[in-house]
């Protein structure tokens, strides 16, 4: 599990307000499911050795490839490092019985002011072989688009 999918957008507002974002329950259920789903938080605790758990459901259910039952993935995500306007550091173990997606993914938000905003870049590492990274990239760049759609609005 050495491989690492990344992508990254600039994102038109302030460093601090992409990470308030990242950092707020109702934010990150609208925004992170990638298109195609939806997202519901279970529990939220937003501080370093806090995390959430996440439902994501697939909108289609026909021929969805869920990780957790048919038609969702269940996350749990702890928060590793949290560095105010810069980085949010989680962990993510899905909820799933087939061994492809066993283990903890780690994906790592940093934000780097620019000129025009805010330069979003997400890394994953340890990404579970069972998550095409073709799929998971573009899973990645959808999330993006609705981050900066949705801080963009705001």
């Amino acid at each position: 599990m050495d491989r690492i999918d990344s992508g990254s957008r600039v994102i038109a507002a302030p460093p601090l307000t992409v990470y308030n974002a990242l950092l707020d329950r109702e934010s990150l259920e609208a925004w992170l499911p990638p298109e195609g789903m939806r997202g519901r938080i279970e529990h939220w605790d937003p501080r370093p050795g806090g995390g959430f758990r996440m439902t994501l459901t697939y909108l289609d259910a026909a021929g969805a490839p869920g990780k957790s039952s048919d038609a969702t993935d269940v996350v749990e995500v702890g928060f590793a490092d949290l560095v105010l306007a810069e980085r949010v550091v989680q962990q993510a173990v899905f909820e799933s019985e087939d061994p492809a997606f066993a283990g903890t993914m780690t994906m790592t938000w940093d934000l780097v002011a620019t000129g025009d905003g805010t330069e979003v870049t997400v890394t994953a590492t340890d990404v579970p072989s069972g998550i095409g990274q073709a799929d998971h990239e573009a899973g990645i760049a959808s999330s993006l688009a609705n981050l900066a759609s949705f801080v963009e609005a705001s």
